[in-house]
């Protein structure tokens, strides 16, 4: 399939800059998997699509201050380090500004010394591998050092960096959050609970080749990136009683769900397991582990459109964008929301 297939017009002015007031006060535009039907809704009628035996799936991750200001020691220039995934110990998967100034030896300093970054690896645009040196606790450093890392379509500066964490953000690791469950509050989780719904959590840390284009024409030819999930056995136990029991599993997010149909893949039921998936789900997939997705609205051309294409129907999908955006619906991470079931 080509790229162009899953392009689509977005306005920029359609893309949410800033949070809303109140997280679950979004819209929802709901999408028949199947049949193409659309319903507009607020995002607190999602209860009225779920059953009793139902199991919510949410992403636990937090999104660390994971984004630097410092110095390169050698010249006294000023660099940005991005953090996106420890690869082991102290060893950090990193995007610079500016990079190619930064070869393997040189080492940055960020707040007077308290977190020295040493290049071990040169990586393709703009991608380092660092070995970070610091005293103490480095989630710790980082809550005194750093900033939260938002995406780059989002100009606007977050006056509160909590409202781009879920409220069950648990697992430090990620470098973006997992947008869809921005929408939730304690409140409608517990409704939603009292419903009769379980409620499980995964954990996904979130890595920003989530926002990378698709740069290959054929998207068979695309190389998709890797980010590190965990399941727990309560979890797991969890998920394979609902599926026993004729039950629905509704993912929250892309994130939940490409954890979700990597374990299905790979082990053929949910077990207690954790690992790095580069699974890429585009239309073909054939899904295993989710019935309903929760999810926002994605970038033209990008993965995530091939993902939630491939659970509805590349028109189905396009349609929904199209009304949206006819419809004025906000977009990407502060947007508003779509259930697909």
């Amino acid at each position: 399939m080509n790229v162009e297939e899953f392009d689509y017009h977005l306005p920029e002015s359609l893309i949410a800059q800033t949070p809303l007031k109140n997280r679950d006060q979004s819209r929802l535009l709901v999408l028949g998997r199947k049949t193409g039907n659309i319903a507009h809704k607020h995002f607190t009628d999602i209860m009225d699509y779920f059953e009793p035996g139902d199991t919510l799936v949410l992403n636990d991750t937090r999104v660390m201050p994971a984004r630097l200001f410092g110095l390169k020691e050698e010249t006294g220039a000023k660099v940005e380090m991005l953090m996106l995934t420890r690869i082991e110990d102290n060893d950090w998967e990193v995007l610079l500004k500016p990079a190619k100034r930064i070869k393997v030896g040189n080492t940055l300093s960020f707040g007077n010394g308290k977190i020295i970054a040493e290049c071990i690896k040169e990586l393709e645009q703009g991608g380092r591998i660092m070995r970070l040196h610091y005293e103490g606790i480095l989630e710790e450093r980082l809550d005194e050092l750093g900033e939260m890392p938002l995406p780059p379509y989002i100009k606007e500066r977050l006056d509160d960096p909590d409202r781009y964490q879920t409220v069950y953000a648990k697992e430090n690791g990620s470098a973006a959050a997992p947008t869809a469950g921005l929408h939730f509050t304690d409140e409608l989780l517990q409704k939603i609970k009292d419903k009769g719904v379980n409620i499980a959590f995964i954990t996904l840390h979130v890595g920003l080749g989530t926002f990378r284009p698709v740069s290959v024409e054929d998207i068979d030819d695309h190389e998709m990136h890797s980010e590190y999930y965990q399941m727990t056995k309560e979890t797991a136990d969890m998920l394979n009683k609902t599926k026993e029991n004729g039950h629905r599993i509704i993912s929250v997010g892309t994130t939940s769900t490409r954890t979700l149909e990597t374990i299905r893949r790979d082990h053929e039921q949910f077990v207690a397991t954790s690992g790095w998936t580069d699974i890429f789900i585009y239309p073909g997939f054939e899904y295993k582990a989710i019935d309903g997705l929760i999810t926002n609205f994605h970038l033209p051309k990008s993965t995530l459109v091939m993902l939630v294409s491939a659970f509805s129907s590349r028109e189905y999908i396009l349609n929904a964008y199209k009304e949206a955006v006819k419809l004025k619906y906000r977009f990407f991470s502060f947007g508003d929301a779509m259930l697909i079931i």
